[in-house]
């Protein structure tokens, strides 16, 4: 069997003779209590009182009327007979295929798909003719694979020309219906369209009335791993960077009762942590221009409005953290500790950063040796000190080089938080185990302990930090700082 662009291009050659006097029929819907759209056929000329027309009638397919017969052998008299029985809509189309079902082939009855699918004719009966060959078990992977070529056409449409959600999800409620299950999702692939298509707010009304409504889910089916409409949504907006929009779509559609899949809050955490990342990216340029003397230094409304943003995005991702525990179950316990780990880490809060290490090690979820360091420099910069002693305590069985890498992450911690002299310490203990801090680090320290002396006039510290350093060769000999404070003449120098 040749392949869809195939069947296109033969259909080209094809044309149908019709009746020019022939008017195309509108339809009527009702529900059925097995919610089922079941249609009654009426002329156009009929008037109906509170009835909702159906049209999906709007995929740009091949004018089949307008062609020149070539090759008119190759279809059968039975092809044609059966789009005229069709098309007049005096039988069920169920009942037209059955009787006509010896004499038309596989690619006839493509046709049959094809035909009722152009704009201008009643896609539903296209809907019809599909269910019948899924019934009759002769929908195969080229069939299957044209009639959800069709669906995304008419869908497309449907976004094109603006229409009501609720049409487009009519359309893929008939889908259902009548057995269209491809393997892939046909809701992410609308939020697609809609999204693309800068239809960003009707994409987000799609999926709260796909919810609403509870289409698209299979029996048994656990949409919590798997993901779903909001989630997938939510991953759209992050792509385009929009991360604040992503938290919240998911929050507002949990607190309209509208039951997102676990999946959702964990991509609204993921959110909360690129939303945190990229405020301390901005919060540290913003202190290089300050430093630098390009903008002006931050006066405590400024610091309040960051502090309050900064705790809005925690407290939305430990919302999100507590519906994931109440709606997944322990089984997510591990990645949700791994995302609030991730965002106490961007806010720079260490002990809540390290509370979620040991969570996560309770769990069975080793978290990385480098998340303990990091989480190490943090507590460092604040000067956490019990939190240092707990974190501590992992490298004590650790290789010397694993402790060389863990102590240079504390070092650094306490430059970064000006803490000079437990930076003094760290060094002299590092000398003491046999490793060397690096030049810069080392540079650092004196530096900072030499700023120091004019607050204190205490140079037991730098002293002894400085003959350390010489003892172990990493000075030269003859180091000599002069320092003079009022009156007072220190020298201190190194043999």
């Amino acid at each position: 069997m040749g392949s869809i662009h195939a069947l296109a291009s033969f259909i080209n050659f094809v044309s149908v003779n019709r009746n020019p006097n022939f008017t195309i029929p509108q339809i009527e819907t009702t529900n059925s209590a097995n919610s089922r759209s079941r249609v009654s056929i009426t002329n156009r000329k009929s008037s109906f009182h509170g009835t909702r027309l159906r049209n999906f009638g709007f995929c740009k397919a091949v004018e089949l009327d307008s062609v020149v017969i070539r090759n008119e052998d190759e279809m059968s008299e039975g092809f044609f007979e059966a789009i005229e029985e069709l098309e007049t809509m005096r039988r069920e189309p169920s009942d037209v295929l059955e009787e006509m079902n010896p004499r038309l082939s596989a690619r006839e009855l493509q046709l049959v798909l094809v035909y009722f699918s152009q704009e201008g004719r009643d896609s539903w009966c296209a809907l019809e003719v599909f269910e019948w060959l899924k019934k009759e078990n002769k929908v195969d992977e080229e069939t299957m694979e044209l009639m959800v070529s069709l669906m995304c056409g008419w869908v497309k449409k449907l976004i094109e020309g603006k229409h009501e959600t609720e049409d487009v999800i009519d359309l893929l409620v008939d889908m259902e219906c009548v057995g269209l299950k491809p393997g892939f999702s046909m809701i992410e692939k609308v939020i697609s369209l809609y999204w693309d298509m800068g239809e960003k707010d009707a994409g987000v009304l799609f999926v709260k009335e796909v919810l609403r409504r509870g289409i698209g889910y299979e029996v048994g089916e656990i949409r919590a791993r798997k993901g779903g409409p909001t989630g997938y949504l939510a991953w759209k907006m992050m792509e385009d960077g929009s991360y604040r929009e992503a938290i919240k779509l998911v929050i507002d559609i949990k607190e309209s009762n509208l039951k997102p899949e676990v999946y959702s809050y964990l991509i609204a955490m993921t959110a909360v942590v690129k939303e945190l990342n990229e405020f301390s990216k901005a919060l540290r340029k913003l202190k290089s221009f300050t430093k630098s003397g390009l903008v002006s230094n931050l006066d405590a409304e400024d610091a309040h409005l960051i502090q309050s943003y900064q705790s809005t995005l925690l407290s939305d991702g430990v919302r999100l953290s507590n519906w994931v525990i109440e709606d997944g179950g322990p089984s997510f316990h591990g990645v949700v500790y791994e995302r609030l780990l991730a965002m106490y880490i961007c806010a720079g809060r260490g002990p809540e950063a390290e509370k979620q290490l040991w969570k996560m090690k309770l769990v069975g979820k080793e978290p990385d040796a480098n998340l303990y360091d990091i989480v190490l420099a943090i507590c460092a910069s604040q000067k956490e000190m019990q939190s240092i002693t707990r974190l501590l305590t992992r490298i004590e069985v650790t290789s010397l080089l694993n402790k060389k890498k863990s102590l240079t992450w504390l070092l650094r911690g306490y430059i970064k938080g000006s803490h000079y002299q437990d930076a003094a310490d760290t060094v002299c203990k590092m000398l003491d185990l046999g490793v060397y801090p690096e030049f810069l680090d080392r540079a650092a320290v004196l530096q900072g302990l030499r700023r120091r002396i004019n607050q204190s006039g205490n140079v037991e510290i730098y002293f002894n930090l400085c003959k350390q350093l010489s003892d172990a060769g990493l000075t030269g000999p003859c180091l000599i700082y002069m320092y003079i404070k009022k009156y007072k003449l220190w020298v201190i120098k190194m043999l």
